[in-house]
C-alpha cells in the first residue's frame, strides 16, 4: 500500500490555509456536491502540479488566477501537461469569481455536463 506523499500533503494544507478570497468563495459553491451533484476537492496534487480544484470523476481542473497570471508561459505549459494527462482545465480571474459568481458557476456546470465520462 502506498503511503502519503508527505511533502505534497504539507504543501496542499498550506495552500488551503492561505486561500484567496476568490478561492474561498468558489470553494463554498463547489464543496459538498453543491454544483450539480459533482464532487470537487481542493488543492490536489496532480503529477508535479497542485491544482486549485478538481472534479476527479470528470477530470476537470479549475484554476483561480490573479493578475500575475496574465499571459503566463508557465500556465500554458501547466495546462498542456494536465491536458496530456486527460484533464480539462478552466481558468477564471479572481475578479470574475468575486463579481460574477453565478456566471462562473454556469460555465463550470456546462463544462461538467459536456464532458463524457
Amino acid at each position: 500500500m502506498r503511503g502519503p506523499r508527505r511533502g505534497k500533503v504539507r504543501l496542499e494544507r498550506r495552500l488551503r490555509r492561505q486561500a484567496t478570497n476568490a478561492e474561498t468563495k468558489l470553494w463554498f459553491a463547489l464543496r459538498d456536491r453543491r454544483l450539480g451533484g459533482f464532487k470537487f476537492v481542493r488543492q490536489e496534487a496532480i503529477g508535479s502540479y497542485v491544482v486549485d480544484f478538481v472534479c476527479r470523476k470528470k477530470r476537470l481542473v479549475i484554476e483561480v488566477d490573479g493578475g500575475q497570471h496574465a499571459d503566463n508561459r508557465k500556465d500554458r505549459a501547466r495546462d498542456a501537461a494536465l491536458n496530456a494527462e486527460g484533464y480539462h482545465v478552466l481558468r477564471f480571474w479572481n475578479s470574475d469569481i468575486l463579481t460574477n459568481e453565478e456566471g462562473v458557476l454556469t460555465v463550470i456546470l456546462a463544462k461538467l455536463q459536456g464532458i463524457a465520462r
